[in-house]
């Protein structure tokens, strides 16, 4: 029986459509239990992707400096004469706008993020992600299927339907989780330059955690790094000490991309 999303779901996690990993009735398509975990199966199984490609991706809190040590790592690449394509969090043409609506009418509780998140993700795996894998490009992923896994589970979640609900993702080939200790990553995001006032969801005022937007947001966010200091041992992600120089870290990143693009095909080179 699968786990239910939340406390306000009635039904399970449905299955899928056949595709690249993607399963039904708790399948693979290639008859391999890979995809979504049932009956007491590891929900937190990735399967390794075979495609000439590679898949790097960053997590962390906002204020990691995630973004910027992606941006840098693809201008690197790019340099190493590398045939990469970017893909961020909630980028996807589908349900972007519906997406904004929700928020600006404050009008999405936890169960509309799960499935929101859900089909962003999937719209890009399937349009974005596995054709640049197929094709032998080097994806550079800013967040990828462990980020709804720490907001949505830090929103009220079931932790294991969470992790069913994208058990047709492949394994990233370098999955970096930038760690900041968390007072230094949210007076990085409240001292932005051109920062505003906090959004209601981004503060999680949603959640009834205090009434006080700042106050309310620090506590959200140690709900969502607590969720993913519990995946780094989990999922075997890789942990970069984000309170080091930008220039310390980069030349770490690029000396762990240097191995995967060592490998690659001569063809993902451009």
């Amino acid at each position: 029986m699968v786990d239910t999303i939340g406390p306000s779901a009635d039904g399970g996690v449905g299955s899928t459509d056949p595709g690249d990993g993607m399963t039904t009735h708790g399948t693979t398509t290639n008859g391999t239990a890979a995809g979504l975990a049932r009956d007491g199966a590891d929900p937190t199984h990735q399967r390794p992707h075979e495609y000439p490609g590679a898949l790097i991706i960053v997590e962390g809190v906002d204020g990691s400096g995630k973004s910027t040590q992606l941006t840098l790592l693809g201008e690197w690449l790019e340099q190493q004469g590398v045939d990469l394509i970017r893909t961020e969090w909630t980028s996807s043409t589908l349900i972007g706008k519906a997406t904004k609506r929700g928020k600006r009418r404050e009008s999405l509780g936890p169960l509309s993020f799960v499935l929101l998140h859900a089909t962003d993700f999937t719209h890009r795996y399937e349009n974005i992600i596995i054709p640049s894998l197929k094709a032998g490009k080097v994806v550079l992923a800013d967040r990828y299927i462990y980020t709804p896994m720490a907001r949505d589970v830090a929103r009220g979640a079931n932790p294991r339907a969470v992790r069913e609900l994208y058990g047709f993702a492949v394994k990233p080939d370098l999955a970096l989780y930038f760690k900041v200790p968390l007072d230094v990553a949210v007076n990085r995001v409240l001292s932005g330059a051109e920062r505003g006032e906090l959004k209601y969801y981004e503060a999680g005022l949603d959640l009834g955690l205090s009434t006080d937007r700042v106050e309310s947001y620090k506590l959200f966010q140690r709900r969502v790094s607590d969720q993913y200091d519990q995946m780094v041992a989990e999922f075997g992600l890789t942990l970069i000490n984000a309170e080091r120089t930008i220039d310390v870290q980069h030349a770490e990143v690029t000396e762990m991309a240097r191995a995967i693009v060592d490998r690659l095909p001569a063809a993902a080179m451009a």
